[in-house]
């Protein structure tokens, strides 16, 4: 059975830092793109870091240069280092493996776990 388990999130000022981390099970991580989405409460959720089997990564324009993703094939995690944190990045954070099809990324299942409340605020 597939599962991914978001932990990491928090309170935190603006400027400031946090690392969240993902736990995978159930055959669903070596070979796999993997990526880290975000859901603020009113709108859809997005894809914001995704990282491929050989550690190629990519970030949303807003992201760039502030958040960084990562994964252990070992562990079968996938962090996300996200620093200078701003308001707009309060979410709720979740993982998910993700396919490539027409060109665009997709979630490969509904595989949501319950995901990590992240809050930027002074």
């Amino acid at each position: 059975q597939v599962q991914f388990v978001e932990s990491g999130g928090g309170l935190v000022q603006p400027g400031g830092s946090l690392r969240l981390s993902c736990a995978a099970s159930g055959n669903i991580f070596s070979g796999y793109r993997l990526g880290w989405y975000r859901q603020a409460p009113g709108n859809q959720r997005e894809l914001v870091a995704t990282i491929t089997s050989d550690g190629s990564t990519n970030y949303t324009d807003s992201v760039k240069g502030r958040f960084t993703i990562s994964r252990d094939n070992a562990k079968t995690t996938v962090n996300l280092q996200m620093n200078s944190l701003k308001p707009e990045d309060t979410a709720v954070y979740y993982c998910n493996a993700v396919v490539r099809r027409s060109g665009n990324l997709y979630p490969i299942g509904d595989y949501w776990g319950q995901g990590t409340q992240v809050t930027v605020s002074s």
